[in-house]
């Protein structure tokens, strides 16, 4: 085990913190690692929706989509305006989506409701419910509005998320094999359902730090990710979940940001550090996580500056 590590990992053990695998890298170099049982591929749950918002600032850059594009372009609504109060969802634009700011008071399409809903047109029923209140004012964390920016995506370019980021992401980051899940009707799931080893996590990470730059290449656009990084919406929560969301990213003490997945998936960049912490686990409690991360790790790579 990596001596940069040994306290992190005392502590998650102490305090029962069910963490499966950490990497930190700096400067771009692996300078530590360590594996509870071994580094899988596990579901990376909420962290998927960082994914997805590098295919959206690619398509951005090519002109396919625009943060002004709405939902009604590409989707009709099954519900009678007159019943869809007074904000119809097909007046929702990426730019809302992106921020998590659609209206809904209760979000949709979570885990449990996708496994069980009958209708197997996610669009349709996402496109049948009325918003509560006026979009793009108030942050309401949504699996469901990331759901519809990659089946909007798919509508503008004909590729799934996956299909598309497959050549121009995961295998220039030499991730193979890609696992992600999709709808009934075949949309990449987009909020959730991908597959990654901590190691995999990591170099998105790097690529990430690296505004998108990769072995000579300009994966992503550079200003896309300090967008998508950059606070676009305030959020309610406390710690590091009320520091703010950007564009599928949650912002995070201490000047960094994160890509963010249920029961402890993270990946955090620290810019002004140019370093990467990313985290596979199983545990709920992921603030304690955060909390070994700004006690433990952060003042070593801040030592090393």
């Amino acid at each position: 085990m990596s001596s940069i590590i040994n306290s992190f990992v005392h502590h998650i053990d102490e305090q029962q913190l069910n963490v499966h695998s950490v990497r930190v890298l700096q400067k771009g170099v692996t300078i530590g690692a360590w594996d509870r049982t071994g580094d899988m591929r596990r579901l990376q749950h909420s962290v998927s929706k960082s994914f997805t918002c590098m295919a959206i600032g690619l398509a951005l850059d090519e002109g396919t989509l625009t943060l002004e594009s709405k939902l009604g372009d590409y989707f009709t609504s099954p519900t009678p305006a007159s019943h869809l109060t007074a904000y119809p969802p097909a007046d929702l634009t990426l730019y809302d989506l992106l921020r998590m700011s659609s209206g809904h008071d209760v979000p949709v399409l979570w885990a449990e409701e996708r496994a069980t809903l009958p209708e197997k047109d996610w669009a349709k029923y996402y496109m049948s419910l009325p918003l509560d209140r006026v979009p793009g004012e108030t942050f309401t964390y949504s699996s469901a509005d990331t759901f519809m920016i990659s089946a909007m995506f798919q509508a503008a370019t004909g590729q799934t998320v996956k299909d598309y980021l497959i050549p121009r992401l995961f295998e220039q980051l030499g991730i193979m094999n890609v696992e992600w899940e999709t709808s009934p009707l075949g949309i990449t799931l987009g909020c959730a359902g991908l597959q990654l080893t901590n190691e995999e996590l990591g170099r998105f990470g790097q690529l990430l730090l690296q505004e998108g730059h990769w072995n000579g290449k300009q994966l992503i656009p550079a200003e896309w990710i300090r967008l998508a990084t950059t606070q676009q919406i305030p959020t309610p929560g406390d710690g590091d979940w009320g520091q703010g969301y950007g564009y599928q990213f949650w912002r995070c003490s201490h000047n960094a940001y994160r890509a963010d997945g249920a029961n402890g998936q993270l990946c955090v960049v620290l810019p002004e550090l140019e370093s990467v912490v990313a985290i596979n686990s199983d545990e709920q409690n992921m603030q304690a996580i955060l909390d070994n991360v700004w006690s433990d790790i952060l003042p070593i790579l801040e030592g090393n500056i």
